[in-house]
């Protein structure tokens, strides 16, 4: 059977977070509560994910530990009329025809939710994931200043990598805001779904959703290169067609942003070249080398005060050493290029944990579970 493109409703993008909420937060949280008043309260609550699933409480994550909120346990007859009630039903359809969902569901004043749907052995399963209603200033973003100058290339490849859950996309749509708001540009966003929603300013932005717009990655990636763009803005490079299709844009000319599941800038570059055929990779390296203009490698810790989260970073910027380190395939050298390449606005992940623990913002045992050398948090 041949894939065809969703049909959602034609305002699924419209902005939703200027007007007033028409859904009340409620004060306590229950398993009788609908869909949008969960989503409400989640952001209220400063949540970054919701969880609902059968036998268990609702719970939500907060400040990257998660917490039940509701007293009693949901069935997976509730949740069943839960998502019945709160979502379309063409989306509902493709859901139980498919077992596995993944969308953006909006509140009119109250934002943006991506959720994923599926189903597992006790039922129905719903995890969702808050969108912030606004983009975050480069100033509020906490990157370092060097990050700035990765936008004013013209051409060449950007990435923004970390685990999941750890600001990516934010991150990525603070660099996107920047070259909107100081370059005349067109601009295509290739993602699925679409989370962040940006408004022209001085760009001309293209936004397109895998699966609504287009029928793959590789299909928009092959057919935004004939739509005269300045910019490409890739959600995940996953596989090997779309890595190869970003490293080709960024050689013939384009300034391409992409994001990767990879922990720091070595393990990075290193998954670029294996990803592909071993006979390959001599080229690769030497395209990559050419090509590519930064890394950046992001966490979000707890603070220690309980308070929030702050990020990490670590900062790979290409000069003439890191690209001949990759041509020769000496990515083993690289940190060390970054721990001396502080000029150049370059910091290790490492260090900048370091750098959190020395503040007191962040507990050591924290930083010691996530640093690439743990011994240094000893």
């Amino acid at each position: 059977m041949p894939k065809i493109l969703q049909q959602l409703p034609e305002d699924f993008l419209e902005p939703v977070g200027s007007g007033e909420c028409s859904i009340s937060s409620p004060t306590q949280l229950s398993v009788e509560n609908s869909l949008d008043e969960i989503f409400v309260f989640a952001r209220q609550q400063q949540a970054s994910d919701i969880h609902i699933s059968a036998n268990n409480p609702i719970i939500l994550r907060k400040f990257s530990k998660l917490i039940p909120v509701t007293e009693a346990k949901i069935s997976k007859e509730r949740i069943q009329k839960i998502i019945e009630e709160g979502v379309g039903q063409k989306l509902l359809s493709e859901f139980l025809e498919c077992g596995d969902l993944e969308f953006v569901h909006s509140i009119n004043g109250a934002g943006r939710y991506r959720v994923t749907l599926m189903k597992q052995r006790f039922g129905w399963d719903l995890t969702a994931r808050v969108i912030a209603q606004s983009i975050r200033s480069f100033e509020d973003s906490g990157m370092p200043a060097s990050c700035q100058g990765l936008t004013k290339w013209a051409q060449g490849l950007v990435l923004v990598t970390g685990p999941a859950g750890c600001g990516k996309t934010s991150s990525l749509a603070t660099l996107v805001e920047l070259i909107n708001a100081t370059r005349n540009e067109h601009i295509i966003t290739i993602e699925n779904p679409i989370e962040m929603i940006y408004e022209s300013q001085k760009c001309q932005i293209t936004q397109r959703q895998i699966d609504r717009h287009t029928l793959s990655q590789e299909n928009a990636l092959k057919a935004a290169l004939r739509e005269d763009p300045d910019i490409l803005v890739i959600s995940e490079l996953r596989d090997l067609a779309s890595i190869q299709l970003a490293v080709t844009a960024a050689e013939t000319g384009h300034l391409v942003f992409g994001t990767m599941n990879t922990n720091n800038a070595s393990q990075t570059i290193s998954r670029l070249i294996d990803s592909f055929p071993p006979d390959e990779q001599a080229v690769i390296q030497n395209m990559i080398s050419e090509s590519l203009r930064g890394v950046i490698c992001q966490q979000l810790i707890p603070k220690k005060d309980g308070s929030g989260v702050v990020p990490a970073f670590e900062i790979l910027v290409v000069n003439m050493a890191v690209a001949n380190m990759i041509r020769l395939k000496n990515i083993q050298n690289i940190n060390n290029l970054i721990a001396t390449g502080k000029n150049d606005g370059m910091v290790l992940i490492d260090a900048s944990l370091s750098e959190l623990v020395n503040q007191g913002i962040i507990d050591k045992e924290e930083a010691r579970q996530r640093a690439i050398n743990p011994k240094l948090f000893s």
